[in-house]
């Protein structure tokens, strides 16, 4: 597999923070960036903000071409003018995460603790960051941009988790969240899942210690292997068969000669080897190990005794909450216990499971159903809150 032009530089919309921020781990960021994108115009009451909070492998490009890919924002059917998002009525803030490989401070970042000119780049000495220290980041930029109150926090997957991180910390800051497929911690099989897609970049004999960019070279192939293993899990069987089945890419034209062992026999693996290559293009591998790890790391309730209503007592936040019929990576009963919860805080909750047969990626896909949901949440949320129309 080639390696990518590791030497395209963006100048990503940013701001960077003088002041130390603290990590839940303990070690102290200075000189914070966090890079951002806005679609749409802030009014003049500020009240009509919507953070939309990407998944593991997304970005701040939500609504516009990617400058590394050249292709459409990854939720552009949810997020824009006439979308279930309205840019014309909203003003849409987007983050890359802290951690992320994408204009905000992460593993490829320059240190900022060591006196050195240049300073070199953390790699994997950057420390470990928590879905808490990514939603503490974002509310830095959103104090920066002068909004005391968002509108809504939108997000799928990782994205709901700081979804509901922020519901959780900040229940004033926040009139509506909406967290998508997603769960308040993160189950021992998909750690699993991460791990193996971990060990995979670690095997890669370019790895080089994490090194990579010290050689020349990342280790594509083990990146490319560890999105493979989970763009199956954001699949269902439904989806694959539909859109795939048993078919052959290169089948023999002689009925009775022998098929290779290693060869490129079915469309699904040619599939599954587009998607890795294609990745290692526009994401770095230690961004990749710190952002499956802060995702492993997620426990909503773990510091309330393990009682999640208690993270949400006392919340005026309206919640609507998501899942969809054949998402086994995030299923429907774990958004049914953050509902649950939310119900015994006293908390005003909607919420819905969508019949879908694309599994976890049916909120990033074509699917009707849910973006009807979505616009009519916001809707019903916007005459609450006496938003203009």
């Amino acid at each position: 597999m080639d390696s990518p032009d590791q030497t395209v530089e963006i100048e990503h919309t940013h701001v960077t923070f003088p002041e130390e921020m603290t990590l839940e781990c303990g070690a102290v960021l200075r000189g914070m960036t966090v890079a951002y994108r806005t679609y749409g115009t802030l009014n003049a009451e500020r009240s009509n903000a919507v953070l939309v909070c990407h998944a593991l492998t997304g970005d701040q490009y939500v609504a516009e071409r990617h400058p590394l890919t050249g292709k459409g924002g990854w939720w552009e059917t949810v997020v824009g003018p006439g979308r279930p998002v309205d840019t014309d009525r909203f003003f849409v803030i987007c983050v890359n995460v802290l951690g992320g490989c994408m204009g905000s401070t992460g593993p490829r970042s320059a240190r900022d603790d060591v006196d050195i000119d240049p300073a070199p780049v953390w790699g994997t000495d950057f420390p470990p960051v928590t879905i808490g220290d990514m939603v503490r980041a974002q509310k830095r930029l959103i104090d920066h941009l002068g909004i005391a109150r968002l509108f809504a926090v939108i997000g799928g997957s990782m994205g709901g988790m700081q979804v509901l991180e922020w519901a959780a910390k900040y229940p004033d800051a926040v009139f509506a969240a909406i967290p998508v497929a997603t769960a308040a911690y993160h189950s021992a099989q998909n750690i699993a899942f991460h791990e193996v897609g971990r060990q995979a970049i670690f095997a890669d004999p370019d790895w080089n210690g994490g090194r990579y960019w010290q050689i020349g070279k990342i280790p594509a192939r083990g990146l490319a292997v560890a999105r493979m293993c989970a763009h199956i899990t954001y699949l269902s069987e439904q989806a694959l068969t539909r859109k795939f089945g048993r078919r052959l890419q290169t089948a023999p034209k002689d009925p009775t000669e022998a098929i290779s062992l290693f060869g490129d026999m079915f469309e699904v693996e040619s599939y599954l080897r587009h998607q890795g290559s294609s990745f290692v293009h526009r994401f770095d591998a230690n961004s990749y190990l710190t952002i499956t790890r802060a995702m492993d790391y997620f426990d909503l309730a773990a510091e309330y005794g393990g009682d999640l209503a208690a993270a949400f007592r006392g919340t005026g936040t309206r919640f609507c909450i998501v899942s969809f019929t054949s998402d086994w990576l995030f299923p429907t009963r774990e958004s049914r216990a953050i509902a649950r919860a939310l119900n015994r805080a006293a908390a005003n909750v909607s919420f819905v499971e969508v019949p879908s047969d694309k599994g976890h990626d049916a909120f990033l896909l074509d699917e009707p159903a849910f973006h009807r949901i979505l616009a009519g949440f916001l809707q019903g949320c916007a005459v609450h809150a006496g938003l203009p129309g």
